[in-house]
């Protein structure tokens, strides 16, 4: 037991995980995974994380950045059984790196040294020494290709994002939205004929066209673009549900009903929505 008003320390937790891993006294679960196989508790982490802060659930949050800190803690427990790194190195290469990435806040770059005045930069001259100090990161590793450490892993819109504003970045991109606009029409265009030859594989080439195209209307509009479809997600789930229960209140079978009577229950329940708004 924990002595009365005391709180458990980042020291604790990083005790707790060895002893979870001791292959002798452990727990057999965290005894048998390896870095591939908590992959996916890592995402499943990282995506509740985000759900509680979309929710505004910020009691919950604090649960799920735990549940996502024991992520961090396990693979440097991992790192450090194989000899390859421990936490203590992970917390040692990010500050440095974050002093180097912040001249304008640690102008000596040493975590206590500061500035004489408070620093108020224009935001696009912040966002300039911060891609060109990560530029010089990459470089210093020997990545000199400019999109090649965008993980593949990302999701697809995280990573489509990624690439434009790498690219952007490097002075290759569209001067405002307005153009994207018409390519986002010229795909289009190019889809449709693709299906109108049947072209299993450009038709393919060509929807993925488009939707890269519209994140790039999102970039340049400012919109999060994951955060904008789970919206369209939750809306379409909401709406659907909604149908359900209008079917269920007048005892129809909505298995049963034709395409067109449930269309029809769609429009009822987009009918009742702007009801409501006004």
């Amino acid at each position: 037991m924990r002595a009365e008003n005391t709180a458990y320390t980042l020291e604790n937790l990083l005790y707790l995980m060895a002893r979870l891993r001791n292959p002798d006294t452990g727990c057999p679960w965290d005894v048998e995974q390896d870095f591939q196989s908590i992959v996916p508790h890592t995402l499943e982490e990282t995506y509740e994380v985000v759900d509680a802060i979309e929710r505004g659930d910020f009691s919950h949050l604090r649960e799920e950045l735990g549940d996502l800190l024991f992520q961090v803690v396990f693979y440097s427990q991992l790192a450090k059984e194989q000899e390859l790194f421990d936490f203590d190195e992970i917390i040692d290469q990010l500050t440095a790196k974050l002093l180097r990435r912040h001249p304008h806040v640690f102008p000596e770059g040493t975590l206590h040294s500061e500035r004489a005045s408070a620093c108020t930069p224009a935001e696009a001259a912040i966002r300039s020494t911060w891609e060109q100090a990560k530029a010089k990161d990459r470089f210093d590793k020997g990545e000199f290709e400019r999109l090649a450490d965008i993980p593949l892993a990302l999701p697809a819109l995280s990573r489509a994002l990624k690439l434009q504003k790498r690219a952007a970045n490097h002075g290759f991109d569209w001067p405002d939205y307005r153009p994207v606009l018409d390519k986002i029409d010229e795909e289009l265009a190019e889809l449709r004929e693709a299906i109108d030859f049947n072209d299993a594989q450009h038709v393919d080439e060509e929807l993925g066209d488009l939707i890269f195209a519209c994140v790039n209307l999102g970039r340049h509009r400012g919109i999060d673009l994951e955060a904008c479809l789970r919206r369209a997600n939750l809306k379409f789930a909401t709406r659907f549900r909604a149908m359900e229960v209008i079917a269920d209140n007048n005892s129809l079978d909505f298995e049963a009903l034709s395409l067109a009577e449930k269309n029809e229950l769609w429009l009822q329940v987009k009918s009742m929505e702007k009801t409501s708004v006004s």
